[in-house]
């Protein structure tokens, strides 16, 4: 009965955010508070719950969120990310020139949230299709295709980052098995597919191109390409230094995600801050209206742990687990399918994850599965049919013009392509380890 009560809630959440339109934030707590109720748990134990389960969840991901914001948005600022563009492009030249996006929104991508790095990258890529009169779709979509899986595979973006603490995965493990799954796939939702969008030849709107930087402002391309990539440079490090010269503290301090996020920070303030000219107080103003764009992130992630926490204090979550475990079904497609389902229905990739993660982390937490490719299985599941109730397939109708006939060719198979290769990887990669 208790896994019954728990559907029950969770359709009650995603009715409260996709029919009766609230505030995810608002719907996780009214949802939290129902199933707190039908599961049996005391009524005055319910606001302890909700804190205990907001502050597991935030407490160990707040600094890494807001320091990969801050990050993120002194990246877009100072030009690093309109460099890396540029010399990508005419490095692989203009024929192959769907590549060089491609790497960009990677590249660019891991740093940077979705939001900002479609509204960074798209003038960049409109740029190249208004000078060469090419079909708008089949050059951008393989750098959407890119940005798309770094956001749903690697920390320290949002949803994986807040997955792995829930399976008790390891972060720096997490993002290299991310990398190993992340290239194919971008390479068969990018490239491979958009072959099969040349005829969609509608232009952008000319309202959504925004000027690039002068060339002269720009900073060095070395230095672009080193501080994007340096929070998975250490991380990488941190992961592989510990089988080379043993485990110390300082080595295991230094490979903290939050301590990662700050050193790579410092340094980008330095080296794309001050050196171009920029001052504390300028900087400061950057991270604030980072540390803004991401608070309505912050809530919907309290919310979802709020639920998490019902899951679990009410005994849910392992009955789950029990009367899942005997199904012919392995744990890394089930977690696909309940992150697909709730994809379908809420909109929200990140409002996806987190829920199928509570939902779950006990066949992870067990030994069921591998906890770091429960997080991929989850972050490829919550990617998987983007359509009318996800703010991105909105994005993406409006800033290339489409009709919705186009965008659902497009778009929206385009993200099922990402979700279904992604969970082939980590089937193959769960086969192989």
């Amino acid at each position: 009965m208790a896994i019954q009560l728990a559907a029950l809630s969770v359709l009650i959440l995603i009715l409260l955010i996709s029919k009766v339109k609230l505030a995810p934030f608002l719907a996780f707590l009214i949802t939290s508070l129902i199933a707190g109720v039908l599961l049996g748990v005391p009524i005055v134990q319910l606001p302890s719950t909700l804190e205990k389960g907001i502050g597991g969840t935030l407490g160990g991901m707040t600094i890494v969120l807001c320091l990969g914001a801050m990050f993120g948005k002194l990246i877009a600022a100072s030009g690093a990310a309109q460099k890396i563009a540029e010399v990508l492009v005419h490095a692989f030249g203009i024929k192959h020139v769907q590549w060089a996006l491609m790497l960009t929104g990677f590249v660019v991508g891991i740093p940077l949230f979705y939001n900002v790095g479609f509204v960074l990258l798209l003038p960049l890529a409109f740029s190249v299709v208004y000078r060469y009169q090419l079909p708008a779709v089949y050059i951008a979509l393989p750098m959407l295709a890119a940005l798309s899986v770094t956001h749903g595979f690697l920390p320290p973006h949002p949803s994986p980052t807040a997955l792995v603490p829930q399976f008790g995965a390891d972060m720096g493990l997490t993002l290299f098995y991310g990398l190993i799954v992340a290239i194919p796939t971008v390479i068969v939702a990018g490239p491979v597919f958009a072959r099969t969008l040349r005829h969609i030849r509608t232009l952008p709107l000319h309202t959504f191109n925004t000027e690039t930087l002068a060339p002269e402002h720009l900073p060095g391309t070395a230095n672009s390409f080193l501080t994007a990539l340096l929070p998975v440079i250490l991380l990488l490090t941190a992961t592989v230094l510990p089988y080379l010269a043993g485990k110390h503290d300082l080595i295991t301090f230094l490979g903290d995600s939050g301590v990662v996020m700050l050193i790579a920070l410092l340094i980008a303030m330095y080296t794309l801050g001050i050196t171009s000219g920029r001052s504390i107080p300028d900087i400061m103003d950057l991270f604030a209206e980072a540390v803004k764009d991401i608070s309505g992130l912050l809530l919907i992630i309290a919310g979802a742990g709020m639920l998490k926490q019902i899951f679990v204090d009410s005994g849910v979550s392992g009955s789950i687990a029990l009367s899942l475990k005997d199904l012919p079904v392995h744990p890394l497609l089930l977690a696909w399918l309940i992150a697909t389902v709730i994809r379908i229905a809420v909109g929200s990739a990140t409002v996806a994850g987190l829920t199928a993660a509570g939902i779950v982390a006990p066949l992870a937490t067990s030994g069921a599965a591998d906890p770091n490719l429960m997080v991929l299985a989850v972050g490829a599941g919550s990617l998987m049919c983007s359509h009318v109730n996800d703010s991105g397939f909105w994005m993406f109708k409006e800033y290339f013009n489409l009709s919705l006939k186009e965008t659902f060719r497009s778009w929206t198979l385009m993200e099922t392509i990402v979700g279904v290769t992604g969970l082939i990887g980590v089937l193959i990669l769960d086969w192989v380890i």
